[in-house]
């Protein structure tokens, strides 16, 4: 008697179980070394099993992009939401960050670490639709920042606003990738205690520089 169809219950949760094999096997070996008989033999199944849920390696790699910047988008967005001071909202959202890149350090490096193909790596190709679902998806955390910084000062420029988000990005990133590395353990005897005296220092930096910045455009 044939096995039933499984249900979309049932093929959301193998498809997420690839995806979370994928991230270990790439991280591990590397994007351009991972291929669908690697996975197939992580998981104990064959590799054309794969294929009844991925076309290819690239269309994985590109899902589990995308849902790694949605889920990093959400975990802001619900830190954020019931703060009303803008300051304080970068705070909750920069811990946030912090705490995914940390707690998801194998998804956080496939995002903002590892040098793997980009959006541009997929123009003119038929994942082109795919990966601007991704790029979108990561660009909306950008728009984030931007928007609250907006809410800081209304009267930020478009160049300044902009820059402070990347300025905000890179002390972060440096101290999620210090403390998933290691380096952070020959600095610092407790790395991760430090975390929320960099968020606040960093912030009070921005809120100085807000005031410096009366009347440009």
């Amino acid at each position: 008697m044939p096995r039933p169809p499984r249900s979309k219950k049932e093929i959301a949760l193998e498809k997420e179980k690839i995806m979370k094999m994928a991230v270990e096997l790439i991280n591990d070996e590397g994007f351009e070394q991972f291929n669908m008989r690697k996975l197939g033999k992580r998981l104990g199944i064959a590799a054309k099993t794969i294929y009844n849920y991925y076309k290819n390696k690239d269309e994985l790699y590109l899902t589990i992009l995308a849902n790694g910047f949605q889920e990093l988008l959400d975990q802001c967005i619900i830190a954020s939401k019931k703060i009303s001071n803008p300051i304080d909202q970068l705070i909750a959202m920069g811990k946030a960050y912090i705490e995914f890149g940390i707690t998801q350090s194998h998804y956080y490096n496939l995002m903002f670490t590892w040098n793997v193909p980009k959006y541009n790596d997929y123009a003119n190709t038929s994942l082109e639709n795919l990966a601007r679902v991704e790029l979108n998806t990561s660009l909306a955390l950008f728009e984030r920042f931007i928007t609250i910084i907006r809410k800081a000062k209304p009267d930020i420029c478009d160049e300044d606003a902009s820059f402070y988000v990347i300025f905000f990005w890179s002390v972060v990133h440096g101290y999620i990738s210090g403390y998933n590395n290691t380096l952070l353990n020959y600095m610092h005897h407790d790395p991760l205690s430090i975390k929320e005296r960099i968020m606040e220092t960093m912030i009070t930096h921005i809120r100085k520089e807000f005031f410096s910045l009366e009347g440009k455009s």
